[in-house]
């Protein structure tokens, strides 16, 4: 599943294209993906002007000139592809392969705008989906009322982790990858935030926050080393593992950059360090990391 990094990689590419435009024709070409379209969804975008695109989490958020907002979320492997008028072809943005090619028999969703440009969302496996909410019932609405902070805002600081830490048994790696903590954060990223912050993966929570509930330096790297980390892999156009490809259809780049994610039995490329990465499996995930360096 794409990653925040990756999911920004394609709200980037799609920004310039959708913004400021009027959505003249819409095709739905199937009933479903992971859940229902909403009722009359092609009807409802038809006319309307997409006035910005944002993200949140892992979502990307279309704000609509009727007050309503289109929500999109890839799933396992959906992927939008561009096509402008006279560009001679589609170029992919954020494209999830998957090994299953372009078969345009997966492709269930064609939105054409008022510039000839066409959008088409292509998943074969449909793990992705689409909601139209109001722009008031946003915040509430159950996919985004539980979501912590986003985790390149300001709201993310020590003294933010040290007080959702204080207290906690859970270990860091379960503690980082809970939404309701720190929005959009993936296996990928934390293995590599950890990593970067020299803390273990099974280090407590806790011990982020004094016994006074402050913030220990443990909490100080931590948020230093995930903003870094994330703000790379954004700069590298995301990881490409076997799926993904940023916005000119090109593989990104951030994987060569790992430390420890996907590196099982390497030395720890710390200088001076004579670890060995190991990999060990957390609530079904796998966790890379490297004894010697991370405490």
């Amino acid at each position: 599943m794409p990653e925040l990094p990756e999911v920004e990689t394609v709200r980037r590419g799609l920004e310039p294209v959708l913004v400021g435009r009027r959505i003249v024709r819409v095709e739905q070409r199937r009933p479903d993906l992971r859940f229902a379209f909403p009722e009359r969804f092609a009807a409802r975008l038809k006319g309307r002007t997409v006035i910005s695109l944002g993200r949140r989490a892992k979502y990307l958020l279309a704000r609509l000139s009727d007050g309503e907002v289109l929500v999109m979320h890839l799933g396992m492997s959906g992927r939008f592809t561009v096509a402008a008028l006279g560009s001679g072809g589609p170029r992919p943005l954020g494209e999830l392969v998957y090994d299953t090619g372009s078969d345009p028999a997966h492709n269930h969703v064609v939105i054409t705008l008022d510039d000839g440009t066409t959008i088409t969302y292509h998943d074969p496996r449909r793990f992705g989906y689409m909601l139209l909410l109001p722009e008031a019932a946003l915040d509430g609405h159950p996919l985004f009322a539980g979501l912590g902070v986003e985790p390149l805002g300001n709201a993310l600081s020590p003294a933010y982790l040290a007080a959702k830490a204080r207290g906690r048994r859970a270990d860091l790696k379960a503690f980082l990858m809970d939404q309701r903590i720190v929005a959009g954060l993936g296996n990928i990223y934390v293995c590599e935030a950890l990593y970067r912050a020299r803390l273990s993966p099974f280090r407590a929570a806790a011990s982020l926050a004094t016994a006074a509930g402050k913030p220990t330096r443990r909490a100080e790297r931590l948020v230093e080393a995930i903003r870094s980390v994330l703000r790379d892999a954004i700069a590298a156009g995301g990881s490409t593992l076997r799926d993904y490809r940023q916005v000119d259809g090109s593989r990104g780049s951030s994987q060569h950059a790992f430390f420890v994610y996907g590196r099982e039995g390497e030395p720890c490329l710390t200088p001076g360090c004579r670890g060995i990465v190991q990999r060990s499996v957390q609530a079904g995930r796998s966790t890379f990391y490297c004894p010697r360096c991370q405490r």
